[in-house]
């Protein structure tokens, strides 16, 4: 057996593997300076996802040159590798349509810059904070804790919303009068809640008005501007302010009611 080793290793043989080693060392040099001057470049210019996706498109072409060079230097025929890759490319392909579209759209996805990590998004009925941006899905982090992955192709084709492309947003609360409610009182009491709140910002100015005439009530929309992060707590303060400057002015918030007629 040892002779058998012994045997396998003649001068041709030990040359190749010396040479492919001097290979690799060279290749893994230019891979540490080339990856260190980009990573320089592409996170100053580019965002840190597509950043991360640069330097792993640059990870995997060196790793196929140097699956190139050492087949080479043993003199493997890459030709007939080719073929076979071809063939086998072409079973794969048709398996995985799917990924396919998932990595096209993620391409788009990461081009359009519609959303990145730390964005709180809705997809569908989903909505959370983006964890993870991959070329086949985004992870999402859900507020009670979960990770939903949603595949790329579905973010092209949903409608994406996206709360945290700007510093501040509007939030939009709906409460209903009784039709026997003075409304133009209403509204003017409904306009000093926002005075009340020590989280809603004055600028953009917050806004009443009615919205629509509901089955039980008269419906009014106060809608008042918040930084991104204060959502809970400004929504908090709403709703209690609300409810104590009604009760105070005697506005009653009226709910369904429904009259039963007993007949014996």
């Amino acid at each position: 057996m040892f002779e058998t080793i012994i045997s396998f290793f003649t001068p041709e043989i030990v040359a190749q593997i010396v040479k492919a080693i001097i290979g690799l060392a060279v290749f893994f040099l230019i891979y540490l300076v080339l990856s260190r001057l980009t990573k320089k470049i592409v996170f100053n210019k580019l965002k840190p996802q597509t950043a991360l996706i640069v330097m792993k498109g640059i990870r995997y072409t060196f790793f196929v040159l140097v699956v190139i060079y050492v087949l080479e230097i043993f003199n493997i025929n890459l030709s007939a590798l080719f073929g076979a890759a071809g063939i086998a490319g072409v079973a794969i392909g048709f398996a995985s349509q799917t990924s396919m579209s998932n990595v096209i759209s993620g391409f788009f996805v990461l081009t359009d810059h519609a959303l990145k990590v730390g964005d709180y998004i809705t997809v569908d009925e989903i909505s959370g904070t983006v964890d993870t941006i991959t070329m086949l899905s985004v992870k999402v982090k859900t507020p009670d804790g979960r990770i939903v992955r949603i595949p790329n192709e579905t973010i092209i084709n949903a409608k994406l919303q996206n709360v945290s492309s700007y510093p501040t947003r509007r939030y939009d609360v709906v409460v209903s009068i009784s039709y026997d409610t003075d409304l133009r009182k209403a509204l003017e009491i409904l306009g000093t809640v926002p005075a009340q709140c020590p989280l809603v910002l004055t600028d953009p100015q917050p806004i009443v008005f009615c919205t629509s005439f509901g089955a039980s009530g008269i419906d009014l929309t106060l809608g008042v501007w918040l930084n991104n992060g204060d959502l809970l707590a400004v929504r908090n303060q709403v709703f209690v302010a609300i409810k104590e400057t009604f009760d105070s002015a005697g506005i009653s918030i009226p709910f369904p009611q429904v009259d039963v007629h007993m007949v014996s």
